[in-house]
């Protein structure tokens, strides 16, 4: 399997709202970061991830692609 591309080594900080289904970018190739544009990940082994979030606000999501608990950081990126 292909190496997840890095899209940036510092997470997203985004604003989400409450029971909006979302789709993150696994491969680290979409023009959207750190959301799938629903085209860049064709060409790789990597499908975008399903989610939602229970409460409106603040998160933030793993711009380095390679967190254990996707799509949130855990901090991976300080560990490249």
């Amino acid at each position: 399997m292909r190496e997840k591309m890095t899209s940036k080594n510092s997470p997203f900080k985004v604003n989400l709202k409450a029971d909006t289904k979302m789709m993150f970018c696994a491969c680290g190739k979409s023009d959207n970061q750190p959301f799938c544009d629903q085209h860049s990940h064709k060409r790789t082994p990597q499908t975008p991830i399903a989610f939602s979030v229970q409460k409106d606000g603040t998160y933030f999501l793993c711009g380095c692609k390679k967190t254990s608990s996707p799509p949130y950081c855990d901090q991976t990126h300080k560990k490249l």
